[in-house]
């Protein structure tokens, strides 16, 4: 390596010098390269054969030089995109450690955007023409309905082919008769420019105060988190987006993130509102082509904001200067498969990493969230008072012992009644209810048989809109049975327990002549069709609106006074730590979507146990109480946030043989034992097998110091798994299944 530097500091390499190369393949180091033809600078992302393949990789510093010289081979190019910089260097290798994945694992993290060697200039993509095809087919039909639901967006020939089922010949077709429209890819261009200068929304004076102050963080350039809670309704939206105008001032970048898709629309709205364009959206939702495009310009300085799922907190960011978490007591922030990771935490790192502010905003925080602020690691800011003439709603609980309910039924008489007074009045009211489908359970009346996956250790949930059976495990479905599978009588199939289609088939009799509007993530076909809905409902285009949690998450709906919870006692069942923290959050979330205009709001909560501290807690509102009481008991037991707690999750097909790898890996827990942390397990998960694999899991508790990722670590080094035998590790795990 040459003592050359290239403009920005960086290491510079010239031609010929060994470079180590991180790839993104399943490989325990770095490999070394020469320099190509121009030489390159550390974190270029690059090209590099590896046998007959090519791969990309990242230039990861000097290599080593530890084996025959001649034997080395060159680097092929370097890709025309903006080098990685230390500062993600550094994130995604602390990120690797704190969750225990292989550093190539980490590194397609941060590479998850196709084509980014590709030229831009050989590319063509495709939208939605003006004209019709002569002869409509059901394959057309299908292309067209693509190009509708993501309104607009273009997409590669390969992209859309496979999103609609299609061979590249239909799209083709469609480009002759003028329906879809053929065009050259121009180079990814920069994203409109945001005014910070514009005016935002007057705000209260509490919103005004909690603006003030974080700007005033901004402004110091230093990393630092703040806890930023406020009622539903309080507008914490309004006044974080005063902190992302001063940051754009200031010419740094900022990444809003979402727990869902389905919230995108109406903040895209808002922030175009206040900054009079449109930010950069990246989720699943977004196509390939733009997803290239906002990868790129991220690492340009070419997309001011960002506001996107958890995965964004991957993206380049050149200048990343404020990070906010909305709803960052969400669970869908935890990712569950590949790399274990919480995005409410990684965001934390993240910011410490580049000098960042992080904006933590909920009505209800997670309990670590509450804790670190009462411990003073983070800031905290309260909004008491809903925005404008809104009020919280009122609290109630339908006492369900007492109610006269007929048999297959849900909705009590006195949620009934109050439902039918909104209508009268013109208003909305919603019924909740946090299981999708039909039923949960399908029964025979004759030989007692649940019908249950034929992979999972899960019974298979009747979706009678689909007219088929799905397992929420693995996504196996098949159509609903005539007869039982077990026995072979027809006709005594029976569903037991509600769903969501139950409750709005339920509704639907109840009240015939409601505008009835069924919110379920399984009942739509894209995100974008999704939001149209709840916009549509939100105009006013529904009477009664039946919703999974889908509904608890931030949505605005003016009309909206009565919120009806159909089984408030759902969450506390089970031994999840966790369960109290999130049936408390859930209900305060689903209730606060009432009265959130000029009227005020009620919310009901149909339960068995008015009596349950948590019930008690969210009829009184007394938030503060019931972190404290919860917090204690959680300290008393040592479990997160006030100690450490790893997952290991063991599969294969061979039962015998994941025990049995299991009971080896208790045996030999030594290096946990040094640190005094204490094993459970093995023990089946609680659903023991998925798409035909058997799960068994273990579980290490540890104290709040103990250092658990190097004791992790050298514990599971000497592990070879053998055959389909697979491991994973889940750090301060959130479900327990």
């Amino acid at each position: 390596m040459t003592d050359g530097r290239d403009h920005g500091g960086r290491d510079m390499f010239d031609e010929g010098d060994l470079v180590a190369v991180q790839t993104t393949q399943p490989l325990d180091r770095t490999l070394d390269y020469r320099a190509p033809e121009g030489g390159c600078v550390l974190g270029d992302f690059v090209e590099v054969p590896l046998g007959p393949r090519k791969v990309p990789g990242v230039v990861w510093g000097p290599g080593r030089g530890d084996f025959d010289r001649a034997k080395i081979r060159a680097v092929i190019r370097v890709l025309d995109v903006a080098p990685m910089r230390e500062e993600m260097h550094d994130f995604l290798a602390k990120a690797a450690d704190y969750t225990l994945t292989p550093m190539p694992v980490m590194l397609r993290l941060a590479m998850r955007a196709p084509g980014l060697g590709d030229p831009p200039s050989m590319r063509k993509i495709y939208r939605r023409g003006t004209g019709e095809p002569d002869r409509m087919t059901d394959a057309r039909r299908r292309v067209l309905e693509v190009l509708e639901d993501y309104g607009g967006l273009a997409f590669t020939l390969k992209e859309l082919a496979e999103m609609a089922g299609v061979t590249p010949s239909v799209v083709k077709g469609l480009v002759k008769h003028g329906a879809v429209r053929e065009e050259d890819s121009p180079r990814d261009l920069p994203f409109p420019v945001l005014d910070p200068k514009l005016p935002g929304k007057p705000l209260t004076e509490d919103q005004a105060a909690a603006a003030d102050v974080l700007r005033g963080h901004l402004r110091s350039r230093q990393y630092g988190t703040t806890l930023l809670k406020g009622v539903t309704g309080s507008g914490k939206t309004e006044v974080y987006l005063e902190a992302v105008s001063e940051c754009l001032a200031m010419g740094r970048q900022a990444l809003v993130l979402l727990p869902e898709i389905a919230l995108t629309a109406e903040f895209l709205t808002r922030v175009e509102a206040r900054f009079g364009a449109k930010p950069a959206e990246w989720h699943s939702g977004a196509t390939m082509t733009e997803r290239r495009r906002i990868w790129r310009m991220v690492g340009q300085g070419g997309a001011q904001l960002v506001v996107g799922a958890r995965s964004a907190l991957f993206l380049p960011f050149r200048d990343l200067g404020l990070i906010i978490v909305d709803e960052e007591h969400d669970t869908s922030y935890k990712q569950e498969d590949g790399v274990m990771y919480n995005a409410r935490d990684m965001a934390v790192l993240r910011a410490a990493m580049a000098a960042a502010r992080v904006v933590l905003a909920s009505a209800t925080p997670s309990l670590e969230s509450w804790a670190n602020a009462e411990a003073g690691k983070y800031d905290r800011l309260d909004l008491t008072a809903r925005f404008g003439d809104a009020v919280l709603p009122e609290m109630r609980a339908i006492d369900m012992r007492v109610e006269k309910l007929e048999a297959g039924r849900w909705i009590s008489p006195s949620l009934r009644g109050a439902v039918q007074a909104r209508m009268e009045a013109g208003e909305q009211a919603l019924l909740f209810l946090n299981r999708r489908g039909y039923a949960p359970v399908t029964i025979c009346r004759a030989c007692g048989h649940q019908i249950a996956c034929d992979h999972c250790d899960a019974r298979m949930v009747e979706h009678r809109f689909l007219k088929r059976l799905v397992c929420h495990q693995c996504g196996e479905t098949r159509p609903m049975p005539e007869v039982c599978p077990s026995c072979g009588v027809e006709g005594r199939l029976a569903p037991v327990g509600p769903g969501i289609e139950r409750l709005a088939e339920e509704t639907a009799a109840l009240f015939p002549e409601a505008r009835i509007a069924v919110l379920s993530s399984d009942l739509f076909a894209s995100a974008r069709a999704l939001k149209e809905k709840i916009v549509e409902i939100g105009a006013g285009g529904a009477d009664i609106i039946i919703g999974t949690q889908l509904v608890a998450k931030g949505h605005n709906f003016p009309k909206l006074t009565l919120v009806g919870v159909i089984d408030a006692d759902l969450g506390l069942q089970g031994s999840d730590l966790r369960a109290a923290e999130r049936t408390f959050q859930l209900m305060r979330q689903v209730a606060g979507r009432a009265g959130r205009a000029d009227k005020p709001g009620l919310a009901l909560l149909q339960t068995f146990q008015p009596e349950h501290p948590v019930i008690r807690a969210i009829l009184a509102g007394d938030e503060e109480g019931f972190w404290r009481a919860e917090a204690a008991e959680r300290q008393a037991a040592g479990v997160p946030p006030y100690g450490r707690m790893a997952g290991i999750i063991l599969s294969g097909t061979d039962a015998g043989a994941v025990f049995d790898l299991g009971n080896a890996l208790a045996r030999n827990a030594g290096p946990l034992h040094q640190i005094g942390a204490q094993v459970f397990g093995p023990a089946p998960a609680p659903i023991a097998r998925i798409r035909g694999r058997h799960r068994v899991r273990l579980l290490v508790k540890a104290a709040k110091g103990a250092p658990l990722q190097a004791a992790l670590a050298r514990w599971l080094a000497p592990l070879r798994l053998k055959g389909d035998l697979r491991l994973s590790v889940d750090i301060d795990p959130q479900s327990f299944l």
